[in-house]
């Protein structure tokens, strides 16, 4: 089993767009060809009705498990229909072994009203730190890939968030406060106030890909489910930014966050946004 980090860089200099390939794959096979063409019997809900879960996730998030683990040889997958069908399936993000970490259709809500705004996120982490991430819009044709100490491109190009301009609005991308704790959602209203300008976000995968293009300045999530939030915050550090919790310290996949918490642009900015969400608590 492949439990040091010199192995898995080792993996990722060989196989980076092997995996990148199979996730391509998994959405022509089982995503896009549902795009658009979903049957009423072919979506359920999870735990409301904005818990989605399609045919499209189930089957992605299958094809993916095997091709990923047999790719990387002792690894597990942490995928969102799996833990929802086994939530303990969920702990092997603290355990030894290599860990990919799969959201077959993030933003199934936009999947199933027939939107562009949807991709698929595979991260991969050791021992709770991420290793490489790949975000994924089929409709959207995008790419975004980052591996740690190495940086993000999107199709191939590199990717720098930058940083906002100053003297305008931080433009921020939020949970909607009503899908919340009260706490949580007190912390939420903290954004809105003079100086940023909140908006409801989308597909947190792609609202993450917008931080690390420099198309938006920053997040203010209230959840903290590994496969909504992984592939991304890789791919905004690698490209410049950081994240935070509303106490100020960097959001860990394995849990036990202060939420919510942000993604931005850098440094400055992620700072500034955890403060407004530590007021607003």
């Amino acid at each position: 089993m492949i439990e040091d980090s010199e192995t898995i860089d080792e993996f990722l200099a060989l196989h980076v767009t092997d995996v990148e390939e199979a996730i391509r794959k998994a959405a022509a096979a089982e995503i896009m060809p549902r795009f658009r063409q979903l049957a009423a019997h072919e979506v359920d809900q999870k735990s409301g009705p904005h818990d989605l879960v399609t045919d499209a996730d189930r089957k992605a998030e299958l094809y993916l498990t095997e091709a990923l683990t047999e790719l990387l040889p002792g690894s597990v997958v942490v995928g969102e229909e799996a833990v929802h069908a086994n939530p303990a399936s969920y702990e092997a993000i603290q355990g030894e072994a290599p860990v990919w970490i799969v959201d077959p259709v993030d933003g199934t809500r936009q999947f199933v009203r027939g939107e562009p705004g949807f991709c698929t996120l595979v991260a991969l982490a050791l021992h709770g730190v991420l290793r490489a991430s790949w975000t994924y819009a089929p409709a959207l044709d995008l790419a975004a890939v980052a591996v740690r100490g190495r940086g993000a491109t999107l199709d191939g190009e590199p990717l720098r968030a930058g940083s906002p301009v100053p003297g305008e609005d931080l433009r921020v991308a939020t949970s909607h406060p009503d899908y919340t704790t009260d706490e949580q959602k007190q912390a939420l209203l903290g954004l809105y106030t003079d100086g940023v300008a909140a908006r409801a976000c989308g597909s947190a995968g792609l609202e993450y890909l917008s931080i690390a293009r420099g198309d938006l300045d920053a997040t203010g999530f209230s959840w903290e489910a590994a496969w909504d939030h992984a592939a991304g915050l890789l791919l905004v550090e690698e490209a410049g930014g950081a994240h935070l919790t509303r106490t100020g310290e960097p959001f860990r996949i394995t849990g036990g966050n202060a939420l919510p918490f942000t993604a931005a642009r850098d440094e400055a900015t992620a700072r500034r946004v955890a403060g407004l969400l530590a007021d607003g608590a």
